[in-house]
Parts: C-alpha cells; structure tokens; sequence
C-alpha cells in the first residue's frame, strides 16, 4: 500500500533501529481497553522481545522487532480498533488530550467526543496524509490534570465565558522551543473540525508535498506572519468547509479568522490568556483521586520510563476489566491510570499492582523522569538515555526522597521526543570526540539556562543529587516549587 515517507514510525511501516524494527502504534487520547491490551502483549510476545514503551504522546511503541509484522495481524488490530482504517494517515503525530478526559473533577468540558471527530476526519479525508508527520493536535478540558504545557502545533482549550464554554485556539510559532501563543480565537466546540479543518488546509498550501523533509506549522507561520495565516485560513478553505454549516455558525466562525484579536460578539478574554498547564498536573494524576462520577476513582500508576513486560500488561488489563470500566488511560508523562475503580475495592486493586511490581506513589522518583527512546532505539540519539535515567533512579532512591515535583527529562538528542523544552531539568546528550574515541555525555540545562555544557555520563547522578539537595535544604518551604526557587538562586547553581 502507498505510505507517505516519513522518518517517523508508524504500524503500517516500521522504522529501523539499533536493536531491531520499530512500531508505534497511535493511541487517539491515550484510551486502550482490555482486548486491545491484550493484543499488543500478544505482538509484543510474538514478534518483539517481551515489553512495549509508553511514550510522551501517549502512544505505544512495540521495539526489537526481528521481521515485519504479518499483514494478517495489522487487519486483526485494525478490526479491533487499534488502527486507523486508513493506512494513509498513519503517520500523523497521535492526537493529545488529558489521561483524565470525562472523569475530571475540574474540567469545563469532555473532550474525548471531540478528539474522536477530529480522528475521524483525518481518517475519511486521505489527502491528509501530506501533513507533516509531526503536525499535532492537542484538546484540553481545563481540568486538574493538563496537558497545554506539551509540545504542540495546535491546542485548543476550553474556556468559560459569560456561563457558556468555548475553545481558545493557541498556535505554535516563533523560536523552537517557545510554548504555543494564544490567537485571541475563541469558538463553540461545535465548530471545532470546521476550524481544525481550515488550518490543516491552510497548511497544506504552503508545504511541498514532494519533500521528504516537510515544514512545520510553526515555519510555515512564521514565513508568512500569524495575522496571514489566519487571514488564508478562512478565504481559501473555511468558507468552503462550512458550505452545510448552520449559518449563523459560518457567520461566527469568520468573524473569528477575519480579525484574530477581535472576536464580535463574544467578548473573550485577553488574547493574553496564559496556556501553561499547572505545575501540579502530573502530580495529580499519580495517586488515588476521586473522579467526577460519585463513587468512583482513578488511581495513576508509575510506570519506570514508559516500559512495561507483557506479564504486567496483561496483569493491568485484567484488573480494569475486573475492577473498573475495561480501559486503560496512558499518559503523555509515560504513566498510566486505571478508572471506574469503586472505593470500596480500592485496597483490592493497590494489592494488584504491587503484585504486578508497580505502584502508584508520588514519592516513587520514576514518576518525575521522561526519557526518549535512547541511542539504541534511534540514530539521532547521542546517548542511552533509558539506561541513564534508570541509574539516576537508583542513585537517587537510596539517598533521598523527592518530596516535591522536579520534572527531569533524558533527550538523546536535539529534536523534541523527551519534550525537554517542558522540563525542570533537562539532560541532552552529547558526545566529546578525542582522535580516539567517542564519550558520551550531557548538556545540563535548567529551564532555559543552560548549567554544564557538557558532562560525562558517570558522573550525571551526582550532579543531580546535590542540584536537588540545594533546592530542598535552601527553598523558603514545602510550598516553594523548583522553578520559584531557581528564579531566586539561579546563581548559585554555576
């Protein structure tokens, strides 16, 4: 079947690596359930070396794939919903909304129906397949649990005005690295695939298909400035898109495009509005919380780096179909949650995942590290970054307790994998060459400001116990975060 190059991996085609073929498979908004579970422990046994990784976008990655995986087999996950039904846009980056979509004590709005049109529309539209490979979508609810700090061409962000809830568009553009920057749009989500739909187009006419190498969104916005983007969107496709909209809709929709920092009508807020998600957000989804439904609980389980043997993946999917509603919610932080759980077989279900080896404590200094697929698992990464962090683990577990969130990110390399950029610490590899040898090591960044412009690999733990200790013998309290405590002390640290 005709795929689109891409450098990425996808489950119609693989991607070759250091320790064999790779596979990922998209994951819309994170959400598996227990036949689909189950199957991926079945390839990941048949045709891979025993484990998947969890990865930041929450999708899977089944690794050490020693032949391609039997057509048969693809049509069987397609069957089970585990594929798209459309090889052909496969390789477009797995669309992101909150673990805790639907079950959020705080959210203005589920956004998993939305999600699910979005994914639907790319499926029945082929000619999307040009999209770049990296060309992402994110839905937050504004919930306890965000995800607008990840890594994202496009976000749209629930927000409630004058009692009714609309969706803030914030889009991706400026230097690498800086977060999205709010538009000033605001919209009903009823319009969301009209929207989606007229910046994919938009997109679409400023990029060379016939390039392997395709732009970014924020390229291409940046070539032609925000306020022409915007302006392309609804003149060339927008219009066209809502031909069968409700009209008064349409009218709404192009006032919106038509003047990005003036929306007629609706009155939003500042198009100032901060899209930065809580600092608190993974630690609220580790743990026991209650849900929305009375009654009922999630519980976020710490997964070591996003890995998980085939013994544990089938362990966890039986205990949701046991216990709660036959899913599983993986995360973007590389972690997962079981819902639905009634409080009353809470102590049932801890006992079950400490029998599978995991648990579910915020103290557990793995929740705090990401790291990408490592030297071994791509050709770009200067570093094992899996291995690495694992060690850091170890180091730090016998010498101290992290009692605060500290987000520290392993990258291989340069590009975006790990989402070091979102990261209170970030490690990115390195090498130093000798006319003899190469030695691995890291960049050492906090925040923005680069610490250490290049240190070996042995001496990494160290490194991070005493930053981590200074920032918890010298912070003002428990109640002071990393990122209050280095904008005081950032000049103690060199």
């Amino acid at each position: 079947m005709p795929i689109p190059f891409t450098a990425c991996p996808g489950l119609f085609y693989s991607t070759p690596a250091q320790d064999g073929l790779l596979y990922r498979l998209r994951i819309p908004g994170g959400i598996i359930n227990y036949q689909q579970f189950q199957a991926i422990a079945d390839i990941a046994d048949n045709y891979g070396s025993g484990y998947i990784d969890i990865t930041n976008r929450a999708n899977i990655q089944i690794r050490e794939i020693k032949q391609g995986i039997n057509i048969e087999v693809l049509q069987q996950l397609q069957k089970l919903g585990l594929a798209s039904t459309n090889a052909n846009v496969d390789n477009i980056r797995n669309i992101m909304t909150s673990p805790t979509a639907g079950i959020d004590t705080a959210e203005l709005i589920d956004t998993r129906p939305l999600l699910k049109a979005w994914e639907e529309y790319i499926t029945t539209h082929s000619h999307l397949s040009e999209l770049s490979a990296k060309f992402s979508v994110c839905f937050d609810g504004r919930g306890k649990v965000s995800v607008t700090d990840r890594p994202n061409d496009i976000i749209l962000a629930a927000e409630s005005i004058n009692g009714n809830v609309y969706l803030r568009l914030y889009l991706s553009y400026g230097e690498k690295g800086e977060p999205v920057k709010d538009t000033g749009i605001v919209f009903k989500p009823v319009e969301t695939i009209t929207v989606l739909a007229a910046l994919a187009e938009t997109y679409l006419k400023h990029i060379d298909t016939k390039n392997r190498r395709k732009l970014r969104l924020r390229e291409i916005i940046n070539n032609i400035t925000i306020e022409q983007y915007l302006h392309q969107a609804y003149n060339w496709r927008l219009e066209r898109c809502l031909r069968h909209a409700d009209a008064n809709a349409a009218t709404q929709t192009k006032s919106a495009f038509a003047d990005s920092h003036k929306i007629n009508g609706l009155q939003p807020a500042k198009a100032n509005y901060a899209c930065v998600a809580a600092t608190s957000s993974r630690q609220a989804h580790i743990g026991i919380h209650p849900q929305r439904q009375t009654g009922l609980y999630y519980i976020g389980i710490v997964l070591p780096l996003g890995r998980l043997e085939t013994w544990q993946i089938r362990g966890l999917a039986n205990i949701a179909k046991r216990y709660g509603d036959d899913n599983i919610r993986l995360t973007p932080w590389q972690n997962l949650l079981l819902t639905d759980i009634p409080q009353n077989q809470i102590s049932e279900v801890e006992q079950e995942i400490t029998n599978l080896g995991l648990n579910s404590s915020l103290s557990n200094i793995k929740s705090f590290l990401v790291a990408c697929s490592g030297k071994r698992g791509c050709a770009a990464a200067a570093t094992e970054t899996k291995d690495d962090a694992l060690n850091l683990a170890k180091h730090l577990e016998n010498l101290m307790i992290l009692d605060s969130p500290v987000n520290i990110h392993f990258s291989g390399c340069s590009k975006s994998c790990a989402q070091h950029t979102q990261a209170d610490i970030t490690l990115l590899g390195v090498t130093s060459e000798t006319a003899k040898e190469t030695f691995p090591g890291y960049q050492v960044y906090v925040f923005d400001h680069l610490l250490y412009e290049y240190v070996t690999v042995a001496k990494i733990p160290t490194l991070i116990q005493q930053i981590l200790e200074l920032y918890q013998k010298q912070r003002l309290s428990l109640h002071e975060s990393f990122k209050q405590f280095i904008a005081r002390y950032r000049h103690q640290l060199n």
